[in-house]
């Protein structure tokens, strides 16, 4: 979607950017809520159309007519396989690279906890300060079991914090406060340079910008489903692990369905080939159908022009802020390179939490991160540039009339 903006930008031009825009017909696909301006993509995606169908096809007649033998005539015993490679055919990996299994979590420390119990010479884990904190959580957990070192830094220090200890750097891709997107292919490259290897969380960046696992040589990779992918609240992870340290790597949750013949019951286990390997427990069959619909829309959709998509609609989110925004107190914290960012915007504001709640009352859907960060996700598939003109006239409004300073906003509240 190469397009110029002209220099003024009005809600009549917004709307022809809609007119142009070839992923317009997607919105539709999707449930919308009315008059709502839903910019919280980035914490949970819409509910896709045909998952109703879906579900309940897979609720009335896999489970309620076939019952068991839904595990073979209905595929579920490879629906974790089967998915997974769609949502690698997403982010750039190979078939037999991804699995959907468990929580981002979850996720986090089997792959973190293989690589330390793999290469023993070395115990740090390299990353950043301001990393996602359940992946802080995670690795600090591993380090404390295993009797090894997270060394946390920030960002700029990076490269430098790479040496011979280094097993692992453990990064997000796209920042959940700011939305700044680091640089794949030159850390994963460091990471290498350095004897290390490379694990990349893509919770805030699959389905909302173009990933190239493999063309950037990654070796890891987790992400959860219930974003930009659209999977539901609760959605199934996923996990990536490279062709070529499959065999080297071990799950260490070694549970039945891992094993080369689950159904043989042996005492002892043995681990089956590939990524099937890494699977542990019954899969959660019907949320993965779910997921299952959001993925497809994706790949129909194309990663490339999602991600071009991305890149426009966080470009005239940020011009309309700093024309109207920026004399009322506001600062747009995202970066202004398209390059060095998802598809978020983040308005640092002083009375942040109260203006976002008081803009939601009025249809505009964000969020609020501590201390000051007004955050909206702009998922490319259902957002329209309309809509970033509305969003915007409806903050401007609330912060001029002052609906912000009430009593009712002002009150502390928790926004998940």
């Amino acid at each position: 979607m190469s397009i110029e903006l002209p220099d003024n930008l009005d809600r009549n031009a917004c709307a022809a950017l809609d007119a142009r825009d070839p992923l317009a017909g997607f919105r539709d696909r999707f449930l919308n809520e009315g008059p709502t301006i839903y910019l919280d993509g980035n914490s949970m995606g819409r509910l896709p159309k045909a998952a109703l169908p879906r579900l309940q096809e897979m609720a009335e007649h896999e489970w309620g007519t076939i019952l068991v033998r839904g595990w073979t005539e209905s595929g579920w015993m490879e629906s974790p396989l089967r998915v997974g490679d769609r949502i690698g055919e997403l982010i750039g990996a190979s078939s037999g690279e991804v699995l959907v299994a468990d929580t981002t979590s979850v996720g986090l420390f089997r792959l973190i906890t293989s690589v330390l119990r793999a290469r023993p010479q070395r115990r740090v884990i390299v990353t950043e300060q301001t990393n996602f904190p359940t992946d802080l959580y995670i690795a600090a957990g591993v380090a404390d079991v295993l009797g090894c070192e997270v060394r946390a830094v920030e960002r700029a220090q990076l490269r430098a914090a790479l040496d011979a200890d280094s097993a692992l750097l453990l990064l997000t891709e796209v920042d959940f406060r700011t939305g700044e997107r680091h640089d794949m292919g030159a850390l994963t490259e460091a990471a290498h340079a350095a004897g290390a290897l490379v694990l990349w969380d893509l919770s805030h960046s699959a389905g909302a910008v173009e990933i190239r696992l493999n063309h950037h040589h990654v070796d890891l990779a987790v992400g959860c489903g219930y974003k930009y992918l659209n999977g539901g609240p609760g959605s199934p992870a996923y996990l990536h692990v490279a062709t070529a340290l499959q065999e080297e790597l071990r799950n260490p949750i070694q549970g039945w369905l891992g094993h080369d013949n689950p159904f043989l019951f042996d005492a002892e286990y043995r681990r089956a080939p590939g990524m099937r390997g890494w699977m542990s427990g019954s899969p959660p069959v019907l949320a993965i159908g779910a997921l299952s619909v959001g993925i497809d829309i994706h790949l129909e959709a194309g990663a490339p022009a999602v991600g071009e998509k991305a890149a426009l609609l966080t470009e005239v989110f940020m011009r309309l802020a700093h024309a109207r925004l920026d004399g009322l107190g506001f600062e747009v914290a995202t970066p202004e390179a398209p390059e060095r960012r998802g598809a978020q915007v983040s308005l640092r504001h002083a009375d942040g939490l109260a203006i976002v709640r008081a803009v939601a009352d009025r249809g505009v859907v964000g969020d609020f991160r501590p201390p000051d960060l007004c955050r909206f996700g702009l998922a490319p598939l259902y957002t329209r540039f309309v809509d970033l003109w509305d969003a915007v006239e409806h903050i401007t409004a609330v912060v001029e009339s002052g609906t912000n300073r009430l009593p009712q906003y002002q009150a502390a509240v928790a926004i998940p």
